[in-house]
């Protein structure tokens, strides 16, 4: 028992301890890691001709294993919707270095886009491309998604989604355009000064609601000119030129005829 005591209170004993613990948190963490985003689905062959794509086009900016520059982040860990959505718009590459980078033609086809979103995928994990399923507006709730929208959404993209003017040159675009998919993509990515939406902020049943609420406003105003659907700056507009402007017209015509 002595023996025992002694070895118990040596003076290695606290770091012994630690290395055990930290091997014991890093086998559980290795046995219930997700599986990278992306990675179960993509074959080698994809993964390899992402790779060769991306030392091609992106690895000036990004880094060689993309492991970021003082010019562009890292990507390990970004998961294949950041690229899939910062690519599939055209975004990446960027053409000249702005506040934010711009939604343009994408210069890759959807099977290279594919094959660069399987490549960084295997780096690490991340958001993964979400399904069909998880993205069909059918299926949400337009009042829920309503709700959810102007509390966390319509400060920087408008009630409506019609987009709107944020600091240092950046913006928030309009959504009339953009895919089920890409609007995802958006809220789990969270680009340029868009914050992070994960699964801890809104659950994919939501992020689901708010895509539906968004591709019903596609439909036309029921209340009728929608004047841009920019709210008080278009209507105020409105109501200076038109309204105030018709009462002049009529103060000068009642005064040129009772002269």
């Amino acid at each position: 028992m002595k023996a025992l005591a002694a070895r118990r209170h040596h003076r290695s004993a606290p770091v012994v301890l630690l290395l055990l613990a930290l091997l014991v948190t890093g086998g559980l963490y290795a046995a219930f890691m997700p599986t990278p985003a992306g990675a179960a689905e993509a074959s080698a062959s994809d993964i390899e001709t992402g790779s060769e794509l991306f030392q091609a086009n992106c690895a000036t900016c990004h880094g060689m294993n993309a492991e970021g520059t003082q010019d562009a982040p890292s990507l390990i860990g970004v998961g294949a919707a950041s690229v899939d959505f910062q690519v599939g718009t055209g975004r990446m590459p960027m053409q000249a270095n702005g506040p934010q980078a711009l939604a343009k033609p994408p210069q890759f086809n959807d099977e290279q886009v594919a094959a660069l979103a399987a490549y960084v995928a295997s780096l690490g994990y991340g958001p993964a491309i979400p399904t069909a399923e998880q993205v069909d507006p059918a299926d949400g709730d337009v009042a829920n998604g309503m709700a959810l929208f102007r509390t966390n959404c319509s400060m920087c993209h408008n009630a409506v989604g019609a987009g709107g003017a944020l600091s240092e040159g950046k913006f928030a675009p309009a959504l009339y355009d953009s895919t089920p998919t890409v609007i995802y993509e958006a809220m789990q990515t969270g680009p340029q000064a868009m914050p992070v939406f994960n699964d801890a902020n809104l659950t994919p049943e939501e992020k689901r609601d708010v895509i539906a609420y968004i591709v019903a406003q596609r439909d036309g105003s029921p209340g009728g000119i929608e004047l841009g659907a920019l709210g008080p700056v278009s209507e105020g507009i409105w109501a200076w030129i038109v309204g105030i402007g018709l009462l002049i017209a009529c103060s000068v015509w009642i005064g040129a005829k009772s002269s």
